[in-house]
């Protein structure tokens, strides 16, 4: 079992690093923070950080939405076989 939830973890990690930069390059701020490392201003780490929850947010919402359509559309054939 811990086996399993490590690998979650790391892959999380993974992806959330991969949305850092990804919105870092988006905000012009990719040099900053190759350069910087681990010492980004407050505003610089706020942007970053901000902009990372707007993506998950929409990420959501929109996961969110396929998964009631996904919905809406199984009971739409059970309800043509009944």
């Amino acid at each position: 079992m811990g086996h399993k939830k490590d690998n979650d973890t790391l892959r999380s990690k993974r992806h959330l690093e991969r949305l850092k930069w990804e919105t870092a390059k988006e905000l012009g701020l990719e040099d900053d923070l190759a350069d910087a490392g681990d010492e980004l201003t407050v505003r610089e780490a706020g942007k970053i950080g901000g902009n990372m929850v707007r993506k998950m947010i929409k990420a959501g919402e929109k996961a969110l939405e396929e998964e009631g359509d996904r919905k809406a559309r199984l009971n739409i054939k059970d309800a043509k076989t009944d």
